[in-house]
């Protein structure tokens, strides 16, 4: 593949994979409540989901979800509902509790099951896959490993996003070290979660 569509690609995607989103909240909400290492950890979950999106975006599947409106409004009405619960739990939260669970064995794979569900249940990031990475092939050369290359390095840069949102969530952990403090954080994220969820719900088909 030549270097000038990589080099075009490698900021604009950074720029895609930093932006707030539910994922990158919960990054925060995790590294703040678990530590940087989980909340990172955690993030294989994620990048389980984005990997299946690209192989449905490279195989052409995605046609079918920007054809069928009943599907895509299937998966955003689950997936809203999914976050609306995040915020509920975080909003219900004890923060004494809290640091309990701290110095108790934290469920990685559970962690990692929440981000997977938070990324599928955004139907808009497979169209999302399916608009961006097509504009960076190269039209003459063999398309498949293209993609390969181009859904490699999305998941490279999504990684280091989950690892910056991680030690954000980090240093919060320490401005909110009290009970009251991790209250409001946790109702601050709950918030955000319940924004977002609103905003996939009126989210429409390109």
């Amino acid at each position: 593949m030549d270097l000038a569509p990589l080099a075009l690609f490698l900021p604009a995607c950074f720029a895609l994979n930093m932006a707030p989103g539910p994922n990158n909240l919960l990054s925060v909400s995790n590294a703040t409540r678990y530590g940087y290492r989980t909340a990172c950890l955690a993030g294989i979950g994620r990048l389980l989901a984005f990997s299946g999106m690209i192989a449905l975006a490279s195989a052409g599947l995605a046609v079918v979800l920007q054809t069928s409106a009943l599907l895509f409004y299937a998966i955003k009405i689950v997936g809203a509902a999914y976050l609306l619960y995040l915020a509920i739990q975080l909003w219900r939260a004890d923060p004494q509790m809290q640091d309990e669970s701290v110095t108790a064995k934290v469920g990685i794979w559970a962690l990692a099951r929440q981000e997977f569900l938070v990324a599928t249940g955004n139907p808009k990031a497979i169209l999302v896959f399916t608009a961006f990475l097509p504009q960076f092939v190269v039209p003459g050369q063999p398309i498949t490993p293209q993609f390969a290359l181009l859904g490699a390095l999305f998941l490279a840069l999504e990684w280091i996003a989950i690892s910056l949102y991680a030690y954000m969530g980090l240093h919060m952990r320490r401005w909110f070290a009290e009970p009251r403090g991790k209250r409001i954080f946790n109702r601050c994220c709950a918030g955000l979660l319940s924004a977002a969820a609103a905003m996939l719900l009126m989210a429409r088909r390109a």
